[in-house]
């Protein structure tokens, strides 16, 4: 196994496509789950997506684009070999699946990757070697994982206060939060071919109705022209060590004080003018502010644990084999 995946991440490192490999290396078997392959081609196929957006996010780097599509790779493979246990769960218990929900799911997916359009459809499955009668193969076979991880992994977790309480105080330095300000922007974005001059005087004018007493926020939501403005400019509460702003602009926002706003600050793509609307140092998030978060963090490591717990019982009667 470990071969043939050295093999198809230097092909699809170098094609920057999941299908590239050869015939032989694609047709390999990497896997057998019972009386049924996983071949390389359905490893590609099942990695294709994460192997893409490694690619973009690690270009330039070849070395650690590699180990990044080499763990893409494996844990597509454990993923198929999990997948296989249960469909074959699902047909050993012989239920059935009605055929209409199958295809409500490939109508639901066109509309929300391809926007309706099956020629676009057909050529995005092509370029990754899959078919739409493979797509809807896939879909049913997600559809059958889906309902048997529900019938066979508990949805109703109970996580008693004692456990909430424990992991809280075992994990006080995951709720630590650095100095942070509550902030309010107005962003004007420098228009592709129009001069700074006009960016600058949209930017004077909302400051002089700021100094005639219009609220901040009614003018971030008319004038600002990010997502924050149908907050009225409001970002929440900002640690500035964990934020990534411009340099000019993170240096006026260090220097306000709560209650003071800047006046226009220009960068490279924009114009903004910040506020300032509270502070407070760093602390420790309390029981009551987490006890949420808490709960689901545990919720999901037991929901882990008990499908682990299944896989690995229904593992201990198959056959399972890697090349």
């Amino acid at each position: 196994m470990q071969r043939i995946l050295c093999i198809g991440t230097v092909v699809l490192g170098l094609a920057g496509a999941a299908h590239a490999a050869n015939p032989v290396t694609a047709n390999g078997l990497v896997a057998i789950v019972n009386d049924e392959a996983i071949t390389f081609r359905d490893v590609q196929q099942e990695a294709a997506l994460a192997i893409e957006s490694k690619i973009g996010l690690f270009a330039g780097r070849p070395a650690q684009l590699e180990k990044e599509i080499q763990k893409a790779q494996e844990e597509a493979i454990q993923i198929l070999v999990e997948r296989k246990l249960i469909l074959q769960e699902f047909s050993r218990a012989g239920y059935n699946l009605p055929e209409s929900l199958i295809e409500d799911r490939v109508r639901e997916r066109l509309r929300e990757r391809w926007g309706g359009d099956r020629a676009s459809m057909t050529r995005d499955l092509k370029s990754r070697g899959l078919t739409p009668d493979r797509l809807k193969e896939q879909e049913r076979e997600r559809f059958i994982v889906a309902v048997m991880r529900s019938r066979y992994v508990a949805q109703e977790i109970i996580i008693s206060p004692f456990r909430i309480e424990k992991y809280y105080v075992d994990n006080l330095e995951k709720f630590k939060v650095g100095d942070q300000i509550r902030l309010r922007t107005i962003m004007l974005n420098k228009t592709a071919g129009a001069s700074a001059t006009s960016g600058r005087a949209r930017g004077e004018e909302i400051l002089k109705l700021l100094a005639a007493g219009t609220p901040f926020a009614e003018l971030a939501s008319v004038y600002s022209e990010d997502t924050f403005r149908l907050q009225g400019g409001d970002r929440g509460w900002v640690e500035l060590e964990r934020e990534h702003y411009h340099k000019q602009l993170e240096d006026t926002i260090r220097s306000l004080k709560p209650g003071q706003r800047s006046g226009l600050i220009e960068t490279d793509s924009a114009f903004w003018i910040v506020q300032v609307e509270e502070s407070r140092v760093n602390f420790t998030r309390t029981l009551p502010e987490v006890r949420a978060e808490v709960e689901q963090a545990l919720i999901s490591e037991e929901r882990a644990r008990l499908e682990k717990q299944w896989i690995d019982r229904l593992k201990s009667k198959s056959f399972i084999r890697y090349f």
